[in-house]
């Protein structure tokens, strides 16, 4: 039986131009963020569905370790203040992940 309360993840292949850093980033359909300067932007209301109107950034304000070398990396978006969460892809900055745990990461 279908869950008519859940939206489901819409996988959204898309290359981008970072707008926080302007480095080229390759989607694979899971990408949510740079993973150079780990901002993203606020595009979504549920996971890939590209419906959300604010298009603001969304600052990386902290991460904690998830597990297996991986973290959930915790944002503020800058334009209308919602708060958002997601996990980390195998190719972020790890320097900047590791300063975001600590607490050291600074406006850039």
């Amino acid at each position: 039986m279908e869950n008519l309360g859940t939206k489901r993840f819409q996988k959204t292949v898309e290359d981008f131009y970072c707008e926080h850093c302007n480095a080229y980033i390759e989607g694979n359909g899971y990408t949510d963020h740079c993973p150079k300067c780990l901002w993203s932007k606020h595009v979504d209301n549920n996971p890939g569905d590209r419906a959300c109107n604010c298009k603001g950034l969304m600052k990386p304000v902290s991460a904690v370790y998830y597990r297996n070398g991986r973290f959930k990396l915790n944002y503020l978006c800058t334009k209308c203040k919602v708060k958002k969460s997601v996990y980390s892809a195998v190719n972020d900055n790890q320097e900047l992940l590791e300063k975001l745990v600590k607490g050291k990461l600074c406006d850039f």
